[in-house]
């Protein structure tokens, strides 16, 4: 019988803003957890990238030692030692300039003369958590779509918005976009690269946790273009594979992104043409989300109990005669000091 009259008063509530908004944040929690296709597919891509990460980065090792040979690097720094500044050219970076030749014939019009340097591919890659995952030599977008995508879970922690890139995806710079992105570089420490060597960044917390796994050892202090370090074409490829990697994450993001985006619009637009609020919990449990719909009525952005008679009741006779007289101040400072007497 309860049950039926409280049914009963469900239909006759209805519905406003809070409400839709209640219910579509409820919605949007089951839609980010929910095991989709596209949210398998979008943490697979991560996954892939930690395996690629480990192996092009040993990769990189051996390519960058063979261009700075350990007894070099620490020739150099015994002469720093010995005579300061001058010679100081030993420095530490996670991005570097490889490139390898064509062979003969590999180049795609064979009638075509080519000049060792034609023949030359080189390409920026940067193993830093910002690295740029595009063509760009240094960091752009495409770092921060990685970062946030692929610390996504650490950065919803910390109250922040991840997704922010993949919901503003190709609109215009604006203020929301930009607190967004600023809180998420905050929270990840990231204070943009330097455009010479990784030891001169001034990221912090997760961001340099992250870097500091992929530092080299160099020799020279120079932007990456003027120490283009040689190596094998099919080194060059393990590099490209883990930019392609890092993409795909991005990629994969952005898709469940959009998902998640379209369901929240539809949301939207069913809710908005609900006149009760009998209507939005009945369509959350048609979409198999257990909603309560008594906490949506009892409490409103106040925390208040405002359909409770009592509650309702004492709220509005508190917003009237809220100036005491001198003689009440008295009388309830004495009420106060009895009580703490008795107690």
């Amino acid at each position: 019988m309860q049950t039926n009259n409280r049914k009963a008063k469900m239909s006759k509530i209805r519905m406003n803003t809070e409400f839709r908004n209640k219910i579509l944040n409820r919605y949007v929690e089951s839609a980010e957890t929910e095991n989709t296709q596209e949210r398998e597919a979008f943490n697979l891509a991560r996954e892939k990238v930690e395996e690629l990460y480990s192996h092009a980065f040993n990769v990189a090792t051996q390519v960058v030692m063979r261009a700075y040979p350990l007894e070099d690097v620490l020739t150099c720094k015994s002469l720093k030692q010995k005579y300061g500044q001058p010679l100081d050219v030993v420095a530490k970076d996670k991005c570097f300039y490889f490139s390898y030749a064509k062979e003969v014939g590999e180049e795609e019009n064979e009638n075509e003369s080519y000049s060792d340097e034609d023949r030359n591919v080189s390409e920026h890659f940067d193993f830093g958590l910002f690295g740029s995952c595009g063509t760009s030599e240094y960091s752009d977008e495409t770092g921060k779509q990685f970062a946030y995508a692929y610390k996504r879970e650490e950065l919803k922690a910390k109250d922040c918005n991840p997704d922010i890139l993949a919901q503003q995806n190709d609109k215009q710079d604006n203020p929301h976009k930009t607190k967004h992105i600023e809180a998420n570089d905050k929270a990840l420490g990231y204070s943009h690269y330097s455009s010479y060597n990784s030891d001169n960044d001034n990221s912090v917390g997760m961001t340099r946790e992250f870097d500091s796994q992929f530092y080299l050892d160099i020799i020279g202090t120079s932007h990456c273009r003027s120490r283009t370090i040689a190596c094998t074409k099919d080194e060059f490829q393990v590099f490209k594979m883990l930019k392609q990697a890092k993409s795909n994450v991005i990629t994969c993001h952005q898709k469940w992104i959009d998902s998640i985006e379209k369901q929240k619009q539809a949301m939207k637009t069913g809710l908005k043409a609900y006149r009760y609020l009998s209507e939005g919990v009945e369509l959350m449990k048609e979409l198999g989300i257990e909603i309560d719909e008594a906490e949506l009525v009892r409490c409103n952005s106040t925390g208040l109990t405002i359909y409770n008679p009592v509650n309702l009741a004492s709220m509005i006779k508190g917003m009237k005669n809220t100036t005491m007289t001198r003689e009440q101040k008295i009388a309830i400072r004495k009420q106060y000091e009895s009580e703490g007497k008795i107690n």
